[in-house]
C-alpha cells in the first residue's frame, strides 16, 4: 500500500491528492505500465485495446495504469467504459490536472506500491508502437533500465527540434549525455525507479528528463538503448509550439541548475563541477 507519510517535496502519495479516485486495486503484476492521458478521447479507446492485445501475448501477467489528468473532454467517461470491458487489469486513476511529467511521477508511485517488478511507461495519443516492446521485455534479466530513443518518427519537426534541446541541454548542464532523454517508451526496474524517484524533486517540471538523468546517475545499472519508430498522432492535436518549447528549454535551465548548483544535490553537478567541490 502507499506510505501515509508525504512524499519529499511536500506533495501528497498520489492516492491521496484531491480528486484523485482509483479503480479497485489487483494482485501484484510482475510488470505495470503507466500511461498518462489528458484529452485523449480521439485515440485513448484504440490505443488501450492495441497495447491490451499485444501485452496479453508478450507479457500476459500485466497491469496497465490509466492517469486520467484531469481531461476536460470525454476521455473520463471512455476510460470508465474501458475498465469495465478490459477488466481488473486496466487501472483508472482519476486526478486533477497538474501536467505531464507529475501524471507519470503518480502513475509510477501507484505502480511501485503494487509491487510490480518491472514498471513501463508509454503515452496515449497512439504514437508508441507496442511492436517494439517484445525487444525490451525479452532482454529485461540482464538490464536495470531500457530505453528506446526515436530514430524516425511521423510526428513533426517541432517535435524533432524539442528532443533536440532536451537532449543538447542536458549534456551542456550536467555532461550528461542520454540518447532520447524525453522518450515515454521506457522499461525500468522497480529498484531502480524507486532509488531515482527520491532524488527528482517534486517541484521538478520536466520529470521525465530528471528521472533520466537520476537514473543514469546510478553507475551500478546496467542500460540498454534500442530503436524504436514514433507514429504521427492517431487523432486530435499536437499541442506544442515554438513557444512551449522555449518555455520548456528554460524550465529545464532553471531546473538542472539550482539542482547542480545546490550543495545537498552534489550528485547533479558535471563531473568537472565535482571535482571542483571535492578540491
Amino acid at each position: 500500500m502507499i506510505s501515509q507519510e508525504k512524499e519529499r517535496g511536500g506533495r501528497e502519495p498520489a492516492s491521496r491528492k484531491a480528486g484523485m479516485k482509483t479503480s479497485p486495486q489487483v494482485s501484484p503484476a510482475e510488470l505495470a505500465v503507466v500511461m498518462p492521458v489528458y484529452n485523449e478521447a480521439a485515440n485513448v479507446s484504440a490505443v488501450l485495446h492495441e497495447w491490451f492485445d499485444y501485452l496479453s501475448i508478450v507479457a500476459p501477467n500485466f497491469v496497465l495504469f490509466a492517469v486520467n489528468d484531469g481531461s476536460n473532454d470525454r476521455t473520463r467517461e471512455i476510460l470508465d467504459s474501458l475498465r469495465d470491458e478490459l477488466g481488473p487489469r486496466l487501472q483508472v486513476v482519476n486526478k486533477s490536472n497538474s501536467g505531464h511529467g507529475l501524471a507519470c511521477r503518480d502513475g509510477y508511485e501507484l505502480a511501485l506500491s503494487e509491487g510490480s517488478s518491472w514498471i513501463f511507461q508509454i503515452d496515449s495519443d497512439g504514437q508508441c508502437d507496442p511492436v517494439f516492446f517484445e525487444i525490451p521485455y525479452r532482454d529485461r534479466a540482464a538490464y536495470d533500465c531500457i530505453f528506446g530513443y526515436r530514430r524516425t518518427r511521423d510526428d513533426g519537426f517541432c517535435r524533432v527540434v524539442v528532443s533536440l534541446c532536451c537532449r543538447l541541454l542536458l549534456w551542456l548542464v550536467t555532461g550528461t549525455y542520454l540518447p532520447d532523454p524525453n522518450v515515454p517508451y521506457r522499461l525500468m526496474r522497480s529498484s531502480a525507479l524507486r532509488k531515482a524517484l527520491r532524488k527528482v524533486t517534486a517541484d521538478f517540471e520536466l520529470q521525465n528528463i530528471g528521472l533520466a538523468f537520476a537514473l543514469k546517475q546510478q553507475p551500478e545499472l546496467a542500460w540498454k538503448y534500442f530503436p524504436i519508430h514514433f507514429r504521427a498522432r492517431r487523432g486530435g492535436e499536437n499541442s506544442i509550439n515554438y513557444r512551449k518549447i522555449a518555455k520548456m528549454g528554460v524550465n529545464l535551465l532553471r531546473d538542472f541548475r539550482r539542482l547542480t548548483h545546490e550543495d545537498s544535490h552534489t550528485w547533479w553537478r558535471p563531473r568537472w563541477a565535482r571535482r571542483r567541490l571535492a578540491s
